[in-house]
């Protein structure tokens, strides 16, 4: 297997059985929660942007295990956590999201849990700054699992959802990313600066259920229209109480022709830690659609992985009160994030 450029924790490195289920008990005896955020696969990052996308996940890591230590659910934590990225206009996702090829934006967005493995998604949404909180409407509100497009707005209206206008959504720098794009017709693929990827958390909550939540606004300058990975199930992320949860990121036509979550959860499955499994879909994805992304995994007992292929992959996760931290491979931060202490995104 090739050599993987990231950062991880992953705790024990012995091999266990996925398939013969064990008690709830026996799981919520010894389970803590943890929650692990990423802010999508890119090329280099500035070290000035470098430090506003620290700020960014940290405080989403923080923001969701919270929500856990007090007891709520990982459902919950995912989508707060979320939530924050995509109000973060560093992120390619909600407020942060890169424009189509009209010069607009259009967003997908999925979350599942792993208790019964509801899920609910939303694509190509316009003028909402969470397309997150839509999608999770659509689970708990619907007898559907994926709205899109006309569909999802009159869905969003009926909630009360409020628009937002679209150009208030767009940040400079990403009306200077398409102007850039258009000018010197970038090849997505080989680019992958241009594919910033999405956002997405992973959590496992005291009960000992797992949810996962990804967001994205897409690829600079794709047709409009155009759908990625990330509101499809079982290549954006996945969820079982069972297996574990997985949120990816990258180029999202490389992760639906791989099916990438799912891909992860099956070497779960057969017994490789979270570490081992993310390594494996990867690699299989770059050896046999030459596609570069990133995955965030936590297993049923809570152990844990972040890794990736493509340059960079900002991540943070948060777990028995310290917080890890990386972007770039080789590189991980560690604070306490126990009672009394500053908040992580502060120092």
């Amino acid at each position: 297997m090739a050599d993987i450029p990231c950062s991880s924790q992953t705790g024990h490195s012995d091999h266990r059985s996925y398939i013969s289920s064990r008690s709830s008990q026996f799981i919520t005896d010894f389970i803590q929660p943890v929650i692990v955020v990423h802010g999508g696969g890119a090329g280099s990052i500035s070290k000035e942007r470098s430090e506003r996308v620290r700020l960014g996940v940290t405080k989403a890591a923080l923001l969701g295990y919270n929500i856990l230590k007090d007891g709520r659910s990982a459902l919950d934590a995912v989508e707060e956590a979320v939530v924050s990225l995509e109000d973060d206009p560093e992120f390619n996702a909600g407020n942060g999201s890169v424009l189509n090829e009209d010069g607009q934006i259009e967003m997908d967005a999925s979350i599942m849990e792993g208790k019964s493995l509801c899920t609910g998604a939303v694509s190509a949404v316009k003028s909402i700054a969470n397309p997150i909180k839509l999608a999770r409407l659509v689970m708990e509100k619907t007898n559907h699992c994926f709205l899109t497009d006309r569909g999802a707005a009159c869905f969003a209206k009926s909630m009360g959802i409020p628009t937002v206008p679209g150009e208030k959504m767009m940040t400079e720098r990403n009306i200077k990313r398409l102007k850039k794009e258009k000018a010197e017709k970038t090849n997505f693929l080989d680019d992958v600066d241009n594919n910033t990827g999405t956002v997405g958390a992973v959590a496992l909550d005291k009960n000992g259920n797992l949810a996962y939540a990804t967001s994205t606004g897409g690829i600079i300058n794709k047709m409009v229209g155009r759908v990625g990975d990330s509101p499809c199930v079982g290549s954006g992320g996945y969820a079982d109480n069972e297996i574990g949860a997985v949120s990816t990121t990258g180029h999202g036509e490389s992760i639906l022709r791989v099916n990438l979550a799912r891909l992860v959860i099956f070497h779960l499955e057969q017994g490789k830690n979270p570490q081992e499994a993310a390594d494996a879909a990867l690699c299989y994805m770059k050896s046999r659609v030459k596609g570069l992304g990133g995955v965030i995994v936590i297993d049923r007992t809570g152990e844990w992985a972040a890794r990736w292929t493509s340059v960079s992959m900002p991540w943070a996760s948060a777990k028995q009160d310290k917080l890890h931290f990386g972007i770039v491979p080789g590189m991980v931060h560690i604070t306490d994030i126990g009672k009394g202490k500053n908040p992580p995104f502060c120092i």
